[in-house]
């Protein structure tokens, strides 16, 4: 009960803030864009949330985090968090303001890409139950390269991008996905830094590295 608690407050803490950012700088409750990403975002994230918990607590537990250890991913998590910042920030501004305006098509195209990020992150949930939020390698953890990680070699990160690109144009601002279009390079950092970490700790992952040649898009990176 003590982590499900945990992470229902963490939760419900999320909520609260991005509410609090994207309400008060649009000045108004009546942006409808802002309702939908909010349902989209946490209903799912309250489902995967109970299903973890009453099947994998473990993996829950580390999903809930602990202090990042390595300088280099602070750094990547306080960008991150100043990206989505602004970028809340920005969307609000643009409904007030009506800088710019998404077609109902494209929000309906986000929803959707953003709902098949939300299906990859629960996928790649089943077959790593060594998922942390912080970059480290754990004691007794083995090399996954099984299933989606024989596609890619950080399929969660995929998942990000698809959610987390997909938000600004949720929220009905283009203004907003410029600001997101540095989550690319943001997770670039991380990604890199996260490689040299597991291959100097996790036996197996060189040769993985070199197997699996592509770390989030086939093809392309």
């Amino acid at each position: 009960m003590r982590l499900l608690l945990n992470a229902l407050l963490k939760l419900l803490g999320g909520l609260f803030i991005i509410a609090a950012v994207i309400f008060a700088s649009a000045g108004s409750l009546q942006y409808w864009n802002a309702w939908l990403l909010l349902a989209l975002l946490f209903v799912p994230m309250l489902a995967a949330g109970w299903v973890l918990w009453r099947k994998a607590p473990g993996l829950l537990e580390k999903r809930l985090g602990h202090r990042e250890k390595e300088a280099a991913q602070r750094k990547v998590i306080a960008l991150s968090g100043a990206m989505f910042l602004v970028g809340f920030i920005v969307a609000g501004l643009d409904f007030r303001y009506g800088w710019s305006r998404v077609p109902l098509f494209f929000v309906t195209l986000a929803a959707l890409v953003f709902l098949l990020g939300y299906a990859l992150y629960a996928l790649v949930l089943g077959q790593n139950a060594w998922l942390a939020r912080t970059v480290e390698v754990q004691q007794g953890q083995h090399l996954v390269d099984t299933g989606v990680y024989g596609v890619v070699r950080h399929p969660m990160y995929t998942a990000t991008l698809l959610l987390f690109m997909a938000m600004p144009l949720i929220l009905g601002s283009w203004f907003a996905l410029l600001i997101f279009l540095a989550y690319p390079l943001i997770i670039r950092k991380r990604i890199l830094n996260e490689e040299a970490v597991l291959k100097a700790g996790l036996p197996g992952y060189a040769d993985y590295l070199s197997r699996v040649r592509w770390r989030l898009i086939p093809y392309l990176w």
